[in-house]
């Protein structure tokens, strides 16, 4: 059991391709027993993402790694802290623990989250998300599922081939009819991955 605001890195996961290491609890600076309300700079979970990617990028890309993405995922005492990276020679388990280490460290100098979390470091995995409508280019062919921020033809969630990447947006074959879905209006997208 660690003391709130602790940092003990517990045993390194491996699932096939894709590797984990979670950081016990961070945050949660305390004020008279109880937690502060939970705040988020600038008063969006985007801008938030945002601040932590400025702050995190740097650690990660000093270790000779790519910053693939970063997820803050709100759930009360269980929010986590997602951190992705990536390499060309793949990411392993001494991989995502050599970054969380580092990313553990400034997040306790750099305080951005007022509230409890637990910090994740991973590979994207098989069903690689995405971030930016860059990082999707290398896909055109594949399956990709999405959902949106803001309905489209009365649905906010879909499954379709990647055919198109340009001006940041996706061009998603879904039911033969092309969906053009601008990034900023994605709330989430990731890779579908086959099986031959």
């Amino acid at each position: 059991m660690t003391d709130k605001g602790s940092s003990v890195l517990k045993a390194p996961q491996q699932l096939g391709a894709f590797c984990y290491v979670t950081l016990a609890t961070l945050g949660g600076s305390q004020n008279t027993g109880r937690l502060r309300p939970f705040f988020v700079s600038g008063g969006s979970l985007a801008s938030l993402q945002e601040r932590l990617t400025d702050i995190i990028r740097p650690a990660v890309e000093a270790l000779d790694y790519e910053l693939w993405g970063v997820e803050f995922v709100r759930a009360g005492k269980f929010s986590t802290l997602r951190v992705y990276i990536d390499s060309p020679n793949g990411i392993g388990v001494d991989d995502c623990a050599d970054v969380s280490y580092q990313v553990s460290a400034l997040l306790d100098v750099e305080d951005p989250i007022n509230a409890e979390y637990n910090l994740e470091v991973s590979s994207p995995g098989m069903e690689r998300p995405f971030f930016t409508a860059e990082q999707a280019v290398p896909y055109v062919g594949e399956t990709l599922a999405m959902e949106l921020t803001v309905a489209q033809q009365n649905k906010r969630k879909f499954k379709g081939q990647l055919v198109a990447v340009e001006n940041n947006q996706l061009h998603l074959s879904v039911d033969n009819e092309i969906l053009q879905v601008s990034m900023r209006d994605v709330k989430k997208a990731h890779l579908v991955p086959t099986f031959d």
